[in-house]
C-alpha cells in the first residue's frame, strides 16, 4: 500500500491523491505493523488505571483467620439452643477478643468471650451471639451474661479465605485497574505488579495560523483546538502525551519533531496536498508512508506510516477530521500498545432515524447526530472544521463504504461520545 509518485516519494503537494485507501485497508496495515508491547513493574500506589500484563495470583488467604463479623460474644452455638426472652440461658464470660488481640484460651460449652467486629475467633467458639441478643443487665456478676436468642454454628463468623483463596486469580491479565481492584490487591499483600507500559505519544500540531491553546483568536489567526483535544484523547486511551508546543509549517522543524523519542507520533495539520503540507513527504523520505488519503469523510487526508520503530499518524488540521482520524487509527494503536481493547471506548445504542442520511458508495461517512425524544437527528456529515458539531452532538453514526446511507425510520447504531 505504499504511495508511488514521479515526484519525490510521498510528495503529492498540489497534485492531489493518486488513490484513496479504504478504511479497512488502512486498519489492516496498522494492525500488521503494531510494535510489540512492553511491560514494567509499578508500585501498587501508582497502578490506578494501568493495564495488568499477566494474571495476578494470591499467595495468601484473605482473611487469613476466622473472625467476628459483629460485636457480641464468641460462643459454642449449642450453648444458646432454645434461648428466648422467656428462657434466658446463662453464659460465663471468660475473656475478651479485640481486633489484632486474640483471646489466648479456648471457649467451652456454657462459656463466652466478649468479642469485637474483626477480632479473631477464639478456639472452641463456632458462632457469635450479637450484643443485642445477650443481656448482662440483670446479672449480679459481670462475668455472667444471658443469651436471649439462639445462634447456629457459623453465625456471624467470617471464615478464613472467604474473600480470596490462596492460588486464586486476583486480577486477570488485560484488566485496567479500578479502585476496588487496588483494594483487593492490597488486601492480599500485593505491593508491586506488572503492567503494560503506557505508550509515549509525541503531538506535533502545525500551522502558522495557530496561536497557543486558550489564546483569544485575533485577525487571521486561530487558537489551537487540536492540541488540547489530542492530549486528552491520548490520556483517555492510556497513553502519555508529550506536547511541548506548536510547530511551525517548516520542513526542518517538522522533521525534528517526527524523530522525537516516542512510540507514536501524531501530526495534526499539514497532512494533505497543499504547498505547506510537508509532513507526508518527510515521512516518506525518512521512513515509510504506507497510507496517504483514505476514502472517508471527514478525515480523508489522513496518513499512516512509520519512521524507525515509531508509528506516525498524519491527521488533518480541521478539528472534526482530526478527531475522526484519531479515533479510527491513532487511538486504536495507542490502546493496543497499552494493552487495552482496540475497539472504540464509546458505548453504543440503537435508535431510529428521524431523517435520512445520504452517502455515496465507496466512501465511509462519520455523521454527527443528536438524540431528540428518542429519535436520531442528523447534525452533519461534512463540516470538518465545525468542532461545535461534536459538542452539540450526542454521538455519531458510521455509514459504511458499501452503503448509500440510511432511510428515515431506519434503526441505526449510535456511538455515544459520553
Amino acid at each position: 500500500m505504499t504511495v508511488h509518485d514521479a515526484n519525490p516519494p510521498g510528495d503529492v503537494r498540489m497534485r492531489g491523491f493518486l488513490r484513496r485507501h479504504t478504511v479497512d485497508d488502512a486498519l489492516a496495515w496498522l494492525d500488521a505493523h503494531l510494535p510489540a508491547r512492553r511491560d514494567e513493574s509499578v508500585p501498587l500506589t501508582r497502578a490506578a488505571g494501568r493495564v495488568v500484563s499477566a494474571d495476578i495470583v494470591s499467595d495468601v488467604d484473605v482473611p487469613g483467620f476466622d473472625r467476628a463479623t459483629m460485636d457480641g460474644y464468641a460462643v459454642v452455638a449449642d450453648s444458646t439452643s432454645g434461648a428466648a426472652p422467656y428462657n434466658r440461658l446463662p453464659l460465663t464470660v471468660v475473656g475478651e477478643a479485640l481486633p489484632a488481640q486474640p483471646f489466648a484460651g479456648a471457649v467451652a460449652a456454657g462459656a463466652a468471650v466478649r468479642i469485637m467486629t474483626g477480632a479473631p475467633m477464639p478456639a472452641g467458639a463456632d458462632a457469635v451471639l450479637p450484643a443485642e441478643w445477650a443481656d448482662a443487665s440483670a446479672a449480679a456478676d459481670d462475668r455472667l451474661v444471658a443469651a436471649v436468642a439462639p445462634v447456629t454454628p457459623g453465625k456471624h463468623v467470617g471464615r478464613a479465605g472467604e474473600d480470596v483463596r490462596r492460588g486464586a486469580v486476583l486480577v486477570a491479565a488485560g484488566r485496567a485497574l479500578r479502585p476496588q481492584d487496588l483494594g483487593l490487591l492490597s488486601s492480599a499483600g500485593v505491593s508491586e505488579l506488572r503492567v503494560w507500559r503506557r505508550p509515549r505519544v509525541r503531538l506535533v500540531v502545525t500551522g502558522n495560523e495557530l496561536m497557543p491553546a486558550g489564546s483569544k483568536p485575533s485577525a487571521h489567526r486561530l487558537a489551537d483546538a487540536n492540541g488540547p483535544m489530542l492530549a486528552a484523547l491520548v490520556e483517555r486511551d492510556g497513553g502519555v502525551a508529550d506536547f511541548p508546543g506548536l510547530v511551525p509549517d517548516d520542513p526542518a522543524a517538522i522533521g525534528v519533531a517526527l524523530h522525537a523519542s516516542a512510540d507514536v507520533v501524531i501530526v495534526s495539520g499539514g497532512s494533505s496536498v497543499g504547498v505547506e503540507d510537508h509532513a507526508p513527504a518527510l515521512v516518506a523520505r525518512d521512513g515509510e508512508l504506507a497510507v496517504h488519503g483514505v476514502a472517508m469523510r471527514p478525515s480523508s487526508p489522513t496518513g499512516l506510516g512509520r519512521i524507525g520503530d515509531r508509528l506516525v499518524f498524519l491527521l488533518p488540521g480541521n478539528p472534526v477530521s482530526c478527531l475522526c482520524g484519531y479515533d479510527f487509527f491513532a487511538g486504536r494503536a495507542i490502546r493496543a500498545l497499552g494493552g487495552r481493547p482496540t475497539a472504540w471506548p464509546y458505548q453504543s445504542i440503537e435508535a431510529r432515524l428521524a431523517r435520512k442520511i445520504s452517502s455515496p458508495i465507496g466512501r465511509l461517512d462519520y455523521a454527527r447526530v443528536r438524540l431528540v425524544d428518542g429519535a436520531v437527528e442528523p447534525l452533519a456529515v461534512g463540516g470538518a472544521s465545525i468542532l461545535s458539531s461534536t459538542t452539540r452532538a450526542d454521538g455519531f453514526v458510521i455509514i459504511p463504504a458499501d452503503s448509500e446511507g440510511f432511510a428515515a425510520g431506519a434503526e441505526v447504531k449510535i456511538w455515544l461520545y459520553g
